[in-house]
């Protein structure tokens, strides 16, 4: 069993932000899995499905950000999955716009939802998928910035992305972390 868990901030206002790629990969996902991700458990919204043979639950963590790892470790005691088969998608501004970036394991990176997870599983070894949602502007805050939306032009680079990042997650879990990474990993995003 897999748990797949997108990284975002609950509610209307976090809609379609930066911050919220991980919630709009799970959205892919379910709507490819024929689910919905609207159960009330974890501390988050979950669903469950069969996702390249294996059982997924797909959740995505209603603690806000910052508090996800509560959420993730929630929902790996309950179904007793170990960290090597949980899955985090979530934003990354150290990548491009659309660039994805599949890891094994790592450090947080400075990102506050995945230092939490750390904290949470007490180790780092869990795979992820990061989702590139570019380099924050030397005059804005990083706080406004990921809290803010794509525009026109990134959007549309954006949604091709999060459903690379979709199929990314379909590989991983049937095919495998090294096959997943062999294919995506530094991949430039549909125009090039």
């Amino acid at each position: 069993m897999y748990i797949i868990a997108g990284l975002g901030n609950p509610g209307n206002r976090y809609e379609h932000t930066r911050h919220n790629a991980g919630f709009e990969v799970i959205d892919i996902l379910a709507d490819r899995m024929g689910i919905c991700v609207d159960e009330k458990k974890h501390k988050a919204l979950c669903g469950r499905g069969a996702l390249e043979g294996q059982k997924v639950i797909l959740i995505k963590p209603q603690t806000f950000m910052n508090l996800s790892g509560e959420s993730v470790r929630a929902a790996a005691d309950f179904y007793k999955v170990e960290p090597e088969n949980i899955i985090i998608v979530y934003d990354d501004v150290s990548l491009e716009p659309g660039q994805l970036r599949i890891r094994g394991k790592g450090s947080a990176g400075g990102h506050n939802g995945i230092k939490n997870i750390i904290s949470h599983l007490g180790t780092q070894e869990f795979p992820r998928v990061k989702v590139g949602v570019g380099e924050k502007p030397k005059e804005m805050d990083l706080a406004d910035y990921v809290l803010s939306r794509f525009s026109k032009g990134e959007q549309e680079m954006m949604d091709q992305a999060f459903l690379e990042a979709a199929q990314a997650v379909s590989a991983m879990v049937g095919h495998g972390m090294d096959a997943a990474m062999n294919r995506f990993n530094g991949k430039k995003k549909a125009e090039e």
